[in-house]
């Protein structure tokens, strides 16, 4: 711990120090303007967290109502819950792509896929700050441990740059495994008994946790606390691919060097450790659009997120942004019923109850 700590100081941020030291003050213009940003943001991440809870309840009682061969109409199967079948729902997408036609099993995974990879183009991979509940879960947890602590820690450069590219390389395996599937391929598993029920495969896995599962949760939990977004930044093979889409967004965060005070707020504030006080424009896929950066500037119009021109975008216009784009896809795919899978309940009936039987 105390060799993360103490590690000395990189020759490029000393030589920026003492840039900074020789240039002369600028004179502080303080923002008018109460920033909300990360109230808003906390409103949308726990109204999203508060939905996933009703999708997982829901979800379980549609699995228990069929492991217990329940008699009469059963619960509703919350379509949603494909949001956590990101493989599934690339595979979808491919063979939609390849055929024109959307398959019937699991198809709101890939319109949610589609939903948030086109939240991470325009605004930023918001969906990784705003929305996602892993990354809710990771961004509380690293708070939750600077307050036990005090601080938190930093990963060293040399260690944290090949650990940052372990995401993009489950990303690539992924990506490789369904590049290399056929249509008919992809069609073939996701009408498989394992296809089918893969949902409830992943329910499963996690309410019959082994020993090891049980470890390696607990060993992210730890990181977590200490190390901030330790799973976003280093093993989220989904954040690595918002990440790609964000590199095309017209948005940026955005500072105007001739306000700035250089007083390197907005750099201690990002959680994902970009230089922002050295920068006039943050192009890197580890930007999440948080916004934190610009919440705690105390000069006036000079940290913002940007669209072209320079045009300053309010984080209520990213929250409104944010909710179209989810409605308005979960909207379409339910008003052309493409939302729910076409699977009948005595398939359910069977596969269920018989769920360890089915592997792919």
């Amino acid at each position: 711990m105390a060799a993360v700590q103490t590690a000395p100081p990189e020759p490029k941020s000393l030589l920026v120090d003492m840039v900074k030291a020789a240039t002369p003050k600028k004179k502080l213009v303080r923002r008018l303007d109460r920033d909300y940003s990360q109230r808003l943001r906390a409103a949308v991440q726990f109204a999203f967290v508060a939905l996933n809870l009703f999708l997982g309840v829901e979800f379980y009682r549609f699995v228990r109502f069929y492991e217990l061969a329940g008699i009469g109409p059963a619960p509703t199967r919350p379509a949603g819950a494909e949001g956590f079948l990101p493989i599934a729902g690339l595979m979808s997408l491919k063979a939609a792509l390849l055929t024109g036609h959307i398959p019937g099993f699991h198809p709101a995974g890939m319109f949610l896929l589609v939903a948030f990879v086109t939240m991470s183009f325009v605004f930023r991979k918001a969906f990784c700050s705003w929305l996602c509940p892993v990354g809710t879960l990771s961004e509380y947890l690293w708070k939750l441990g600077r307050k036990m602590i005090g601080h938190t820690l930093r990963v060293p450069r040399k260690l944290d740059i090949p650990l940052r590219a372990l995401k993009y390389l489950l990303l690539g395996f992924f990506l490789y495994a369904v590049y290399n599937m056929s249509s008919s391929d992809i069609n073939g598993f996701l009408q498989s008994p394992y296809g089918l029920i893969a949902d409830v495969k992943m329910l499963n896995f996690f309410r019959h946790l082994g020993g090891t599962g049980l470890i390696v949760i607990g060993v992210l939990v730890l990181l977590s606390l200490i190390i901030q977004n330790f799973w976003c930044r280093y093993l989220c093979p989904y954040g690595a691919l918002m990440g790609f889409a964000s590199l095309l967004s017209p948005l940026r965060i955005t500072r105007n060097a001739e306000s700035c005070i250089d007083c390197a707020k907005c750099a201690k504030a990002c959680p994902s450790h970009l230089p922002v006080d050295q920068l006039v424009t943050i192009k890197s896929a580890e930007c999440t659009g948080c916004l934190e950066c610009v919440a705690v500037c105390p000069a006036e119009k000079t940290l913002f997120l940007a669209a072209p021109r320079k045009h300053a975008v309010p984080a209520w216009a990213v929250a409104a942004g944010i909710a179209a784009i989810f409605l308005g896809t979960v909207g379409y795919a339910k008003l052309t019923h493409r939302w729910n899978s076409d699977i009948p309940a005595q398939v359910y009936r069977y596969l269920i109850p018989n769920a360890d039987e089915a592997t792919h």
